[in-house]
Parts: structure tokens; sequence; C-alpha cells
């Protein structure tokens, strides 16, 4: 594997973790700011250990250095180096202070990782990403996260060029300089790792309001962003405070500075980042308005706001010790951002939407080469380790023992976690032991989830005998091997079940050997390999509705028959397990037409679907949308041992249309007819539903009467009053190659060719036609003059959607795009080894390609690994995709 000479790395073990044995009490930063030149004085107050001799050596990379004094002396030439990323002092003491000067270059920084330009050199403005190790590219520092400082930050800047400045923290005075320029300073009381560090310079507008925390703390928040955007923050707005309000609520954790900041930007890495006092968004999620924005997005940006505000806690009070806690702060976080969103809207559907993402992303993940537990042993590239498996999962292992504890104990445990480990870099211990010791329980196995990396199957089988008129559930567990993991530890699996009768009705459950609580819901926890649960009282054979909520991330075997869940289809009063059964009678006629086996599945998925569509009772339009929604081509590949995602396609649509032929056109045409005629641009839940019911609908009748549906479509298109409805129209008329998408895609440009966030959404749309022409699609978009390697939104909006969304598009049999997804990724790394890395990713499941397909995948990854200048970024995922595989080539 060849990589960069400059950044290759050696791997980092957990096991190796020592306390730092240099810290910084606080440190007084100074930027004079420039686009490209900017100059940074660092004054930093160390604090040593005495129990390590080790001399003083801190991280920094790519910076000028202009001067050093150690308490205001000049450092000789001979007594520092900088070498490797590294600059050693020697005669550093405890209470030194260490003060540097160095130059930047913000606009040749197009990895955005540091201090950087966003935008245009006249119009554009400087920001700052730090997380997870942009600080010491900004200036020299034991760059770690478990070194916490206060900060005194100094901003100067040319008044007419950067008239907004702004950094972490409380305001603490500004005014005038000579020349034009200008300067502000600002004070963070709270000690924070250097990840957390955020500045901002530009021309930028305003919204602001005040709050008041449910202590009596005035705050300001404010929401920045350039001119033509200032106006879509509202929606922001109202959602921060909404999220502020909440986490006083669900887990009093009042905001403590004086001011909030937030601010928009269009060139940006992550999502979003949760610096302290001055999160900095990627604009897709915070600008919003129905013009531009679907349902979708809508509630995107709610939960990113709450995710990002929530840190203030949950990452920021407390933060990581090292980066191989992430998940501590990124695992849980996502889960207090799915209670809120679950509170906000509709707690069903933000179940079925959180474990759609879950195996759409995650279980491959974990199935594949890249595989890794939540907390790894080792790592080289930290900025890889930013995956749907410490997020994700992350948050499914923080709601297992959330549903262990009840809600109550967890708020118990919480509130413990908190006070025990405010103003200090916690880990999984610190939380685990906090959850337990709050309430009296040990909480320690359940470490292994995050050792341990793989989803783990769960079998069930039961057993019911009539003279006893019991019921034995006997549920078992099986991890199968991942890379470096050959062998697997028994996991707790908590799993919430309830058992229902042959006529719909929920059964009370007397589990024998526990004090009988005559409810109809309990949760079991599976911690051996097998194990079985005996049900008493129970007067006929059963039907078992388990992993209900998902309440544990495991793959569920079942032999149920299709008649057992069609019932729970119809019948299950737990909206997520509800669509469950859905699922997996939609699995099991799947498996019908791709091995030709009996049609039992099939008739009885159709069936009761057909019977639900025209069931007047059941009036909840987004839970009938997801139930009419079968697994996606991402879901049903990772159930076979060699994938043809042409075959999986052709298969799914087969699928649809059986369904769609069982409900008929005409009552398609009839529901469709009925949804339009309500249709409107309003955000409450019940608009939204509709809006969601006449896509599915509209989707179904395309693979029916296509004819039909993409005139009804064009004309939606044009009558759209929101986004939502003008993209779900666009999707269908493209998606099936229909006539009118031509001048419907002209349209679309025209209408948004000032809007960027717009712009991405009809890059994306066009990568979603199936079949091997998208290929070509793709090549004639990268020649548009608004497409561009440099912004990773437009990156992910046409290589990603395509790469990630459109499987029997991307795996051509040819492996023509697998060879020029290679080319593209030599030159995104150039540029932003970050986005290039997490592009690669897509090509993880390459090994269960059908052998065609799986030499042409393993060719491209293995000239990819040839290249001589590779980031260390992408060398590793190439080189944990290949594993072995690059042998004798």
């Amino acid at each position: 594997m060849n990589a960069r000479p400059d950044s290759a790395s050696a791997p980092i073990l957990l096991s190796d973790y020592r306390p730092p044995a240099w810290r910084v009490e606080h440190i007084e930063l100074d930027f004079d700011l420039g686009i490209d030149a900017t100059e940074v004085r660092a004054a930093l107050r160390l604090r040593h250990d005495p129990a390590q001799a080790i001399p003083l050596r801190l991280d920094g990379e790519g910076l000028e250095l202009l001067s050093i004094t150690l308490d205001g002396q000049p450092v000789p030439a001979g007594s520092y180096r900088y070498a490797d990323n590294l600059l050693e002092i020697d005669n550093a003491r405890d209470g030194s202070v260490l003060e540097t000067r160095v130059r930047l270059n913000p606009a040749a920084n197009t990895a955005l990782e540091g201090l950087y330009l966003s935008g245009s050199r006249d119009a554009g403005f400087l920001l700052t990403q730090c997380e997870a190790q942009g600080f010491r590219h900004i200036t020299f520092f034991p760059d770690q996260p478990d070194v916490l400082s206060s900060y005194t930050v100094t901003l100067r800047a040319d008044r007419g060029r950067f008239p907004v400045l702004l950094a972490g923290g409380n305001p603490d005075g500004a005014g005038d300089l000579d020349g034009g320029r200008h300067w502000a300073r600002f004070i963070d009381p709270h000690p924070k790792p250097s990840y957390l560090f955020a500045l901002v310079a530009g021309r930028l507008e305003k919204i602001e309001r005040d709050y008041l925390t449910a202590d009596g703390r005035p705050v300001l928040l404010v929401i920045w962003a350039e001119a033509d955007a200032i106006e879509r923050c509202h929606y922001a707005m109202d959602a921060l405070e909404r999220s502020m309000r909440w986490d006083e609520q669900a887990y009093g954790r009042n905001y403590d500075l004086d001011v909030f900041h937030v601010v928009a930007t269009h060139d940006f890495n992550m999502g979003a980042m949760e610096n302290k006092g001055l999160n900095i968004f990627n604009a897709k999620y915070l600008l919003a308005d129905p013009d531009s924005t679907t349902d979708d997005e809508y509630r995107a940006v709610e939960a990113v706001v709450a995710h990002e505000y929530f840190h203030n806690w949950s990452g920021n009070r407390v933060t990581c010790r090292d980066w191989f806690q992430l998940s501590l702060k990124e695992g849980l976080t996502v889960f207090r951002e799915q209670q809120f969103s679950a509170q906000m809207n509709s707690p069903a559907l933000k179940r079925i939407e959180d474990v759609a993402l879950l195996r759409r992303a995650q279980f491959p993940e974990d199935a594949g080469p890249l595989a890794h537990p939540v907390r790894p042993a080792e790592y080289r590239e930290i900025n890889n380790f930013y995956t749907a498996t410490v997020y994700e999962k992350g948050s499914e292992l923080v709601r297992m023992l959330a549903g262990r504890l009840g809600d109550a104990g967890f708020r118990r445990g919480m509130d413990l976690y908190f006070a025990r480990n405010d103003g200090r870099a916690a880990t999984l211990e610190d939380f685990l032991s906090a959850l337990g010791e709050a309430n009296g329980i040990d909480l320690m196995p359940y470490l292994a989830w995050y050792g341990q990396a793989g989803t783990p199957r769960l079998k069930a089988r039961g057993h019911y005998d009539a003279a006893s008129r019991s019921y034995t559930l006997t549920l078992s567990q099986l991890t199968q091997p991942t890379p470096g993991q050959p062998h697997k530890q028994v996991l707790p699996i908590p799993v919430k079940l309830a058992l229902f009768a042959a006529d719909g009705r929920m059964l009370p459950l007397h589990l024998q050997g526990h004090a009988d609580t005559a409810g109809n819901e309990r949760v079991v926890v599976l911690d051996r390999a097998e194990q079985s649960f005996v049900f008493q009282q129970i007067d006929a054979l059963p039907i078992p509705s388990l992993l209900r909520g998902f309440s544990a991330p495991v793959i569920l075997d079942i032999d149920y028959a299709p008649g057992e869940l069609a019932l729970l289809l119809r019948h299950d009063k737990d909206g997520f397990n509800r669509w469950e059964a859905a699922q997996q009678l939609a699995t099991r006629a799947y498996d019908a037409l791709r091995h030709g086996g009996d049609a039992t599945a099939l008739s009885a998925w159709c069936g009761a679907l057909a019977e639900l569509f025209e069931d007047a009772h059941l009036n909840d339009d987004a839970l009938l949308a997801d139930l009419f929604t079968p697994p996606g081509e991402i879901e049903l590949a990772e159930r076979e041992q060699v994938v043809d995602p042409a075959q999986v396609h052709a298969l799914r649509q087969q699928l649809q249309q059986e369904l769609g032929a069982r409900i008929g056109g005409a009552s398609l045409r009839r529901r469709y007819e009925a949804l339009a005629s309500q249709t409107q641009r309003q955000l409450d839940a019940a608009s939204q539903a509709q809006r969601r019911l006449k896509r599915r609908v509209l989707d179904l009748l395309s693979l029916i009467d296509a004819p039909s549906a993409h005139a009804l479509a064009a004309d939606q298109y044009m009558s759209a009053p929101s986004m939502t409805d003008r993209l779900a129209a666009l999707s269908v008329l493209v998606r099936g190659d229909a006539p009118q998408a031509a001048s419907a895609l002209a349209n679309f440009r025209e209408r948004h060719a000032g809007d960027p966030l717009a712009l991405d959404k009809w890059f994306a749309v066009q990568t979603q036609l199936p079949g091997e022409l998208t290929l070509a699609r793709v090549q004639l978009l990268e020649s548009d003059p608004a497409f561009t390697l440099k912004n990773p939104n437009r990156v992910n909006a046409l290589f990603g959607a395509w790469a990630r969304n459109n499987p029997a598009g991307f795996h051509r049999i040819d492996g023509a795009a697998y060879r020029w997804l290679a080319e593209r990724l030599q030159q995104l790394d150039l540029l932003n080894p970050q986005v290039a890395a997490r592009l690669a990713t897509v090509l993880n499941g390459w090994k269960r390609l059908e052998p065609v397909r799986r030499e042409a995948a393993r060719s491209a990854i293995i000239s990819l690994s040839a290249e001589p200048q590779l980031s260390r970024n992408l060398a590793e995922i190439v080189q944990n995709m290949l594993g072995n595989a690059a042998a004798g080539a």
C-alpha cells in the first residue's frame, strides 16, 4: 500500500493510552486574519505531570513557524525541534508560558480542516473545522481531547472585508483599529478540548432571539448566514429554541453561556459541528423554506440543530478522554436527538426511519471488510472513524441501556453521569458505571457490545404445550467472525416482546419464575448462547411479536408463517413492529420470486396491504406509506451470499408491481387524486403524511401504468406548492425515463439556478435512473458548470447519491463505474482526503458481488492502492477493503 510519505501513520492503540504528561491550563490566541495569510499568536500556560519525565511535545501540521518564546525569552534554535508534525521543546517546566507565532494560508486549504476560506475570494468568509485534529493546522498544541483548557481569543481583521468576527465563548469587547481594521475578543470560561475551538470572520447577516433558560439565565440566540440565505434560517431558530426547552425538561440541562451563535456555510466536510458557543453548520442542515426544502429535510434540519445543541452537555461539558470513546458523545447524542425528534413528530415513524437507516448503512458496514467495533482496539486515521457504526449503532446501544433501565432509571443514571463527569474527559466505563450505580445494576456486561464488531443474529423458536397451557420461547445468539475478531463473545440482548392470539388480541404475560405483573408486554434479556423463557396460562398457540421497538440491534431469525406475519401487520399496536411484519413478509415474498417458490407469502403480503389500503379506520397516512414500502435494494442484497445488483433491482420492481396490480390502478389513481386535492404546503404532521402517501401511491402507479403516472407526475411537478411534491414528481419522471423528464429537469435547473442546495437535488435525482445508462448521465453532469470537486455537498450529490443509492446503476457488469470511481477518488484525494475516504466506502461490499463484478471491483481497488500519493485517509480505507485480496495481483 502506497501513501504520501509525509502522512504515513502507525496504528494508535487503545491499550497505549496514558494521561498527557503536559496539559494547557489556559490558552490565549491572537489572530491577524487574512485570506492568503493569517498570523496566529498562541500563549500556552503549561502544567506538567511530574511523574512523567517527557519533553514538551506539541502537534502542528502545515505551519510556518515565525517565532517561539518560553517564559518571555526566545528559544534558541538548538533547544527545539520541528519535524514530522511535532514541535519538541527543551527546558519547559510546570507553570511555563510558551508563546508561538505561525503563519497560515486559508485560501489554499482545500481539505477544509483547520482555518479555511468558504466561498469565493471576494465574497466568501473564513471559518474553522477542528474535529478531530484540525486545531494542529492552526497552532501548536497537544491536540487531543483529554487536554481541556480555558480560552481567550482575540480576532483582528479588515473591517470592510471581515465585518463580523466570532469565536466561541462570551464576547469580551470589540473596537476599531487603525487602517480600517477592527478587533473582537471572546472568553470561554469552560475548559474544553481543542477540537471544540472555532472562529468565523466575514460578511454575514443575522437573525436573533432572546431566550431565558429554566434556571434563569438570559441568552442571546444568533444565527448567521450570507445575505441571500439569512431569511431561510427562521425554521432553524425555532428548532433551536424547541431543542433547548426539551433538554431542560427531559434531562435538566441548561445552556451555560451568555450567547449562542450558529453559522451556515456551503463548504463543510461534516453535517455540523458543536463548537462551544459557536456551532458551524453545513448549510443543507440549517437553511429551510417550502420552495426549496422537502419534508424529510425539514425534519433533518430540526434533528441536526437539536443534535449539535445537545452536544453542549453530551460532548462539550462532558467530553471524550480519547478518540476511541467517540461514540460516548456521538452515539449518546444521536440517541438524545432521536428521542427529541420522536416527541416532536411521530414516535413510530421516527423509529422506522432510524432502523431503516441502520440496516441500510450500518449493517452492511458490519458485514464487510470495513467492519469495526463501536470502540475499536486501534485505528490509524481518526477521520475514517466517523461511521454509521460509531453513530447509529452507538445510539442503538444507548437505547438498549435506556430500555433496560426504564425512563426514570435512565434519567437517574444520566443525572449522575453529568454530575460526576462535568468538566472531565470521560470513558464508556464512566458512562456505564454511572447508569448502573444510579440504579443498583451492573451494566458492565454491556461493554462487550462496544468492543465487538458484527451484527448478532437472534434466532427464536417457540413450542406450545396444550396440556400445561404454556408457551416456551427459546432464544439463541450468534455473531459471525469479522476482520481481526474470529471469536465472538456472548452479549446481553434485551428482547421486548408480546404474544398475540389468533384473533389479534395481545395476551397477558405470565413469565415463569418472575413476579406476575399482568402486563401484555415485557423485556427479557438473553445473556447466554441459548436461553428459554416459559409463559404460562396460554390457551392456544400464540404468535410472538419480538424485538418490539427494535429493542436490540440484531438480525432476527424466526420461522413465521406468512399468515402470522399478516396478522401482526394488521393488528400489532406497536407501529414499528407492524412495519417490521410488513418488511419480513415482503422479504418472504421477494424470496419466493427469487427462488421460484411457494407464492403464499407474496399473496399474503399483497392481500394484507390491499386490505389496509381500503381500510377507512387506518387514518395514519405516513405509516401506511411506510407499510407499502418493501426493504430497499441494499437491505435485500444483504441477505444474499452472492449479490447481483441488477437482479435484486429487477426482483424488487417485480415485487412492487405485484402489489400495485393487487391494489389496482383504478384504486391507486382514486387515492392519488383524493390526496392531491388536499395538497398544501403546511408543515403540520397531517399535511406531511398526505404528501408521503401521495408520493408512494404515485410510485406504485408508475410501475403498473407508466403513461398515466407520468402524466400525473408532470402535472404535479408544474403545480407543486412545495419542494416535497416537486421533487417527488421529478423523481418519478427521471426514474421512469419519462418523455416529460427533460423539460421538468430544465425547468428545475432554471428555477433554482441560484440555490446551491436545490441544485444538489437536481444533480442527485438524475443519478437515480436505473440501469447501466446512469454512468453516461453522471459523466455528462460532471461537465456542468455548477459541478465542482471542491464542494463536499456537490460531490456527494452526484457521486455519492449514485454509488450509494442506485446499486443497479452503479454496479455495471463491465466494471466501468468502478474504474471511473477510482480515477475520481484520486483527483478528490488531492483536494479533500476526508471526502475521498468516505466516498471510497461505497465499495465496502465488493467481495460479495457475483464473480464478474467482484473481479472488476477488485481490479479497480488494487489499481487505486497502487497510486503512490494516496492520503493516509484514503490509503487506510483501501487497505482495509482489500485485506488479503491483493495477494498475487
